[in-house]
């Protein structure tokens, strides 16, 4: 069973989506706000993996809008209660198979099977759940008359029913009639004298009753016509089985690296886990472990074994897909709670993750890792443990690897393709606004989502308001376009390799911002980035060295910096001109536009206007607005300084702070930004020194 096509209707920010279409993998694109989230979020009720995520709320997610016009609506009788999700699946031929061994051939108008869920509830208090099996009843007679040999008339006269029930009452009547005429025909048999005539006579009459295949055929329906409802019951005898569980993750699921085994226990047993408890509990059940083992281990090194079995599996997953660091392995700890350990875990049993890098021999919590590495683990640790049950699943993934660099989302890219889309019983619905996230190779898979509403005044009408799903690129607007083309610039990037004129930056962050503000200075008459640069992001300003020795001997092209630079690797930048790798004229870094000793591109905004930015982006997460009298003044560079602000007060709902989203943000949203004019005069001095540097 395949899932084939969503239908998403009043949820949240959807009236209705438009059917779109799914295969193994979907890639759902498009800006803030668009929608994605509510795609995912209706769909993974349909059937969640974790089963107490099942309900839809009309209070809190009808669309806001017309909520209390809907309730007074349903409380009226003026109308049912909506159908939030429709699913389409398609059988597989083992599935169709089994059900034609049963029902015969051709039974189901077409092979697929139909699920749906809305706000409606039963006397439980759970949201229904609807099955379509779309079964040709005509079909399902005409089958069950060639199965049995019937005689010649009656067999004609059955063949013109149409519904289970007519042809249930056709055969009755037919045997009732049938035994009639032998009752008849007994009757004036009883009155022939002659005992030898009336025995052959009586033999004749025989041949007048019903056939033991019309009454065995009889037989049949009565078993049927008592299942009541033959869809439902085809679904439950042959399908149900098949239906796919669905695995929502993003952000607010990465494990904290430890917890309390008796707290994990007590969350479990009262049915109130918190998300990021699923991770944890998919690595112990991957360690075919429980949480009671964990607290009275048979015995130590049993335990040991097995927490090591679980750890070196992940270890070797992430290896195989982390191309950031190949020195780190997964280390799994249970000890006693002690004194001095955080608030929670000072008493009972406790375990530890802990990254271990070879190449330092530095052991540091799971939870101090880069936000990439923690959602990769935290992701790799759930599904892991759920794929070994080798069930039917779909991945709703997202923002998947929104705080990884472009090279790491290609590893995650590379990661769905081997170990999701190679699975048979799986399958991979993802939202992102990356272009390093949509895979070139499979335009194919995109979905293009977009709220035309958020970008108007003026109201729309419900048929063109909210979110909406498109697979035929035409129909999206321009800013709903840009991951798609960022992705087809890439992949012509890395076909050519690189432009004669390279201009180095450090992430996708410089490449957002940088062409952004090209684009705007340009429409303003300014002088913007010459088209005949090509930006090259390497992940870091550490990789600027090694990407310059590499292609940089190629006489034929010209290459030059734009990047970072901060005291730590004021020496290996330098070096780049001082062992010849570039003349000196083209290291450029951000530093020589700001007149600040250390600078990142954030830096060439005015400090206020970035702040505003990251105001902007993390509007929902932020418990007040960020001003910047709240940031210390002990560097230099804005990012230091907001890292420093977040890591004593964190966001809220567990999101971490990522350079990466102010930068889509404005990228999203430049039209609608006013950009100081002091900010624009150093990104274009920028560019001007950059074009200099052409090769005429």
């Amino acid at each position: 069973m395949k899932l084939r096509t969503v239908h998403v209707r009043e949820f949240q920010s959807v009236w209705d989506s438009n059917p779109f279409d799914v295969q193994r993998v979907a890639c759902l694109v498009g800006k803030n706000e668009a929608g994605k989230t509510a795609i995912l979020q209706a769909l993974y009720r349909l059937n969640p993996i974790v089963e107490a995520d099942g309900n839809f709320d009309v209070t809190d997610d009808y669309p806001r809008s017309e909520v209390e016009n809907y309730q007074q609506d349903v409380e009226s009788g003026k109308r049912q209660h909506a159908v939030v999700v429709e699913a389409t699946f398609e059988l597989d031929p083992t599935e169709l198979d089994a059900i034609n061994d049963v029902y015969g051939d051709g039974v189901l108008r077409k092979p697929v099977v139909v699920l749906s869920k809305g706000y409606a509830k039963d006397s439980a208090g759970k949201c229904t759940r609807y099955v379509n099996v779309p079964i040709d009843e005509s079909v399902l007679v005409k089958n069950l008359i060639e199965k049995f040999d019937l005689p010649a008339a009656l067999k004609s006269q059955a063949l013109q029913m149409k519904t289970l029930a007519t042809l249930s009452k056709y055969l009755t009547e037919a045997g009732k009639k049938q035994d009639q005429e032998v009752a008849a025909a007994q009757a004036e048999v009883a009155k022939i004298a002659d005992t030898a005539e009336r025995a052959a006579a009586l033999e004749k009459t025989k041949a007048l009753g019903e056939s033991e295949q019309a009454k065995t055929l009889r037989g049949r329906l009565t078993e049927l016509l008592n299942q009541k409802d033959i869809p439902l019951h085809i679904w439950n005898t042959f399908l149900r089985q098949h239906f796919p569980k669905f695995l929502y993750f993003d952000d607010y699921y990465q494990m904290r690296g430890h917890d309390n085994i008796q707290a994990l226990k007590q969350r479990q047993t009262g049915n109130k886990l918190e998300r990021s408890d699923h991770p944890l509990l998919g690595l112990i059940q991957l360690a075919r472990l429980d949480l009671d083992k964990l607290l009275a281990p048979h015995r130590t090194q049993e335990l040991k074994n097995k927490l090591q079995g679980a750890s070196n599996h992940l270890s070797t997953q992430i290896l195989k897909y982390w191309s950031q660091n190949k020195h780190l392995r997964m280390n799994f700890d249970v000890r006693p709670g002690l004194p001095g350990d955080p608030e929670g875990m000072r008493t009972g049993t406790n375990i530890w993750g802990e990254v271990f890098d070879s190449k330092h021999l530095v052991s540091t919590g799971l939870g101090t890792r880069s936000a990439g590495f923690v959602w990769f683990f935290s992701f790799l640790a759930w599904y892991s443990a759920v794929k070994k049950n080798d069930e039917p699943l779909v991945l709703l993934l997202d923002e998947p690897g929104l705080s990884l660099h472009g090279k790491a989302q290609g590893d995650l890219l590379r990661y769905f393709e081997a170990e999701i889309v190679t699975n048979p019983k799986h399958q991979l619905l993802y939202t992102t606004h990356s272009p390093f996230m949509v895979d070139p190779n499979h335009f194919d898979r995109v979905r293009i989502v977009q709220d035309k509403g958020i970008d108007l005044d003026e109201r729309l009408s419900r048929e063109e308001d909210g979110t909406k799903v498109f697979t035929d690129v035409l129909e999206a607007r321009p800013d709903s376009l840009f991951p798609l083309q960022g992705a087809l610039g890439y992949d012509i990037h890395q076909t050519l390799f690189i432009g004669p004129n390279c201009l180095v930056v450090e992430g996708v962050s410089d490449l957002l911002f940088i062409q952004t503000i090209s684009g705007v200075l340009q429409a303003n008459g300014r002088v913007g980035l010459d088209s005949r640069w090509t930006i090259t992001p390497v992940g870091g300003s550490d990789k600027v060295p090694t990407f310059v020795a590499l292609i940089g001997s190629q006489k034929y092209l010209n290459i030059a910096t734009l990047i970072d630079i901060q005291k730590s690797d004021r020496q290996m930048i330098e070096n780049i001109y001082k062992k010849k790798l570039l003349k000196k004229s083209h290291v450029l870094t951000f530093a020589d536009f700001t007149k600040k000793p250390e600078a990142d591109i954030e830096d060439m905004f005015d400090e206020s206007f970035y702040i505003q930015l990251v105001n902007e982006e993390y509007s929902k997460s932020l418990p007040a607005k960020l001003k910047l009298d709240d940031l210390t003044r002990r560097s230099p560079r804005i990012l230091v300084r907001l890292e420093e602000y977040f890591s004593t007060k964190p966001l809220g709902g567990g999101a971490v702070f990522n350079h990466y989203r102010p930068a889509r943000y404005f990228t999203e949203k430049v039209s609608t930004l006013s950009i100081p004019v002091a900010t624009l005069d150093r990104f274009e001095e920028a560019f001007k020194a950059a074009n200099a540097l052409l090769k005429t």
